[in-house]
């Protein structure tokens, strides 16, 4: 299916905890494509104004941020890109739920949002990307040929991230992780920079009920349309 001069872009839009990741990662195998989770490089800038104490202090968390420095780099052993925060591999720190409940507010910062765009679109210029978050067909891809928005119920998404974070032993509530889910949902909607929203030509996948399975024999019929 895949070719040099049929590459595409492809947007993976939605709720947090909706398995986007997961999701792009398996097109992006599928298709031998780049994987690239925005939302990682989101918590990388949450994890770094936390340890240098800049949670409460966004005029000096702007000012360092042409001294951050994000990279991805493949782990082969364990087959997948892991994110680097100034040298240092950060893939588990970024996804404790203290990172989660204040990453809604460090997306907020136009200052942030437009540094991590233009990086993100630099990543994308040879396209044979696929790359998920909550702004990529909408403003760092809107041109993207292919672009889904996926969700599924607040219910569902706090249940998968319990058994994600009791496996990392963890030490987390349902409740709490339901709440937390809910506050960002509000939050990523509304905030003025860049809201979560479906794009206008997006596919929606609503995938409460389905598995990483399912979801990829949903998808394969797009991916022949839209690769040709």
């Amino acid at each position: 299916m895949n070719s040099e001069k049929n590459k595409i872009i492809i947007t993976i839009d939605g709720h947090s905890s909706c398995g986007k990741s997961t999701f792009a990662k398996s097109i992006a195998i599928k298709l031998g494509y780049i994987f690239v989770d925005s939302g990682a490089m989101y918590r990388a800038i949450t994890l770094y104004a936390m340890q240098q104490s800049l949670l409460n202090d966004t005029k000096s968390l702007v000012a360092a941020l042409p001294a951050i420095d994000i990279k991805f780099i493949y782990n082969q052993l364990k087959e997948r890109s892991d994110i680097y925060l100034n040298g240092e591999c950060i893939e588990e720190e970024i996804r404790t739920l203290e990172v989660s409940n204040n990453v809604s507010y460090i997306s907020s910062i136009a200052e942030v949002r437009a540094m991590l765009c233009s990086l993100q679109q630099q990543m994308g210029l040879d396209k044979g990307i696929v790359m998920d978050g909550r702004d990529i067909g909408t403003t760092v891809f809107p041109n993207a040929e292919l672009k889904i928005f996926m969700t599924a119920s607040v219910e569902v998404r706090a249940m998968r991230r319990y058994i994600e974070l009791k496996a990392k032993n963890q030490s987390v509530s349902l409740e709490e992780i339901s709440n937390n889910i809910s506050s960002r949902d509000f939050q990523d909607e509304n905030r003025k920079e860049s809201p979560l929203k479906r794009a206008d030509d997006a596919i929606l996948l609503d995938n409460s009920n389905m598995s990483v399975e399912q979801q990829m024999q949903w998808v394969d019929d797009l991916l022949t349309e839209r690769i040709k």
